[in-house]
């Protein structure tokens, strides 16, 4: 009885410290990760993931009115269907990053699936762009084994973050509190401005967020970093 029972308690904890591994963003026991920044500038960083698509162009210019720079983790597939959209993003200085090719869960996805995923997409933004990013955002923030691995030949570090709008399915009116009580010195924000490989995606949620959440973040006292600038201790 007693053996039984420590065997599943035993289960239990594996199941437990599994799940934390796949999907806690401040886990890197599957491949080295961050989730927030420095600490010391009031500064937030804003991330954008499954782009680029046909509404980024708006979202672009919401952010050239608050003067907000911020990092785009981009889909493979996305980039090749919209090159010009995701020169677009670049040319307005904005920080490319890579979210996979074809937007997978990683679960359960062999080790050679996995670095093909980050390979294409690697490719795809740097043959569109002419920038190679250096930052990886897993889709679903679901990481896998073989991702250290693949990060690793790519030279990639892991980006998650620490509040996420969940603007593919709240309205702005639910998602703007959620991330002013996360605003915090260092704090990197997840939004999208694409669906997945969705064609013309409907993200009036998240550009109606960054409508209203900048001002109230400029009003705070913070400014808007890309995730290279956050992730410095100093920043000149």
């Amino acid at each position: 009885m007693k053996a039984g029972w420590i065997g599943a308690s035993a289960a239990v904890g594996a199941a437990s410290a599994l799940a934390y591994a796949i999907r806690a963003p401040g886990s890197s026991l599957l491949a080295p990760s961050v989730d927030r920044g420095s600490t010391m500038r009031r500064s937030i960083a804003l991330t954008f993931d499954d782009g680029p698509s046909e509404s980024t162009p708006e979202l672009l210019d919401l952010l050239s009115s608050h003067r907000a720079p911020a990092t785009f983790f981009q889909c493979g597939a996305n980039v090749r269907r919209l090159p010009e959209v995701a020169r677009q993003v670049a040319a307005a200085g904005h920080e490319a990053g890579n979210h996979s090719d074809t937007h997978p869960a990683l679960y359960f996805k062999s080790s050679r699936f996995i670095f093909d995923e980050l390979a294409r997409a690697q490719d795809a933004i740097f043959e569109v762009t002419g920038v190679r990013p250096r930052y990886f955002r897993a889709p679903y923030g679901v990481r896998w084994f073989g991702l250290r691995e693949a990060q690793r030949r790519l030279d990639l570090m892991g980006v998650m973050w620490t509040s996420i709008a969940l603007d593919w399915k709240w309205p702005a009116e639910q998602i703007v509190p959620r991330l002013l009580a996360g605003a915090k010195n260092g704090a990197i924000f997840c939004l999208h401005d694409g669906r997945g490989l969705e064609k013309r995606p409907q993200i009036g949620a998240t550009l109606e967020t960054v409508r209203q959440l900048l001002p109230k973040l400029r009003e705070a006292g913070f400014h808007f970093e890309k995730v290279s600038e956050i992730l410095c201790p100093t920043k000149s």
